[in-house]
């Protein structure tokens, strides 16, 4: 379990398990998330979850894991733009961890 910032003042926090990150990595979530400029915003997380929500409904609701994902994280009462900010650094980092392992 891991646990990352969601506010700017660092006053608030979410919780992110490896399932979470697993479901990042499976249905590449983050592949073009962001634009050029490397800004994440209110915009950004709008369309990563109309991007899950779409997902949702092609798969008919059948992969656990991806309702999970949104109903613990993406619709998490904390979860702003810091929060995915930080949410892309930890999934980057354990990643890449994993890869050197």
């Amino acid at each position: 379990m891991y646990t990352i910032i969601s506010n700017a003042s660092g006053t608030r926090t979410m919780q992110i398990s490896d399932s979470h990150l697993a479901t990042i990595e499976k249905y590449s979530l983050f592949r073009n998330l962001v634009d050029s400029n490397g800004i994440v915003d209110d915009s950004v997380l709008d369309k990563l979850r109309l991007n899950a929500r779409s997902l949702v409904e092609s798969t008919n609701a059948s992969d656990k894991s991806l309702l999970d994902f949104s109903f613990d994280v993406l619709y998490h009462p904390n979860m702003k733009p810091v929060a995915l900010h930080n949410l892309m650094i930890l999934y980057t980092e354990v990643m890449a961890a994993r890869g050197n392992d």
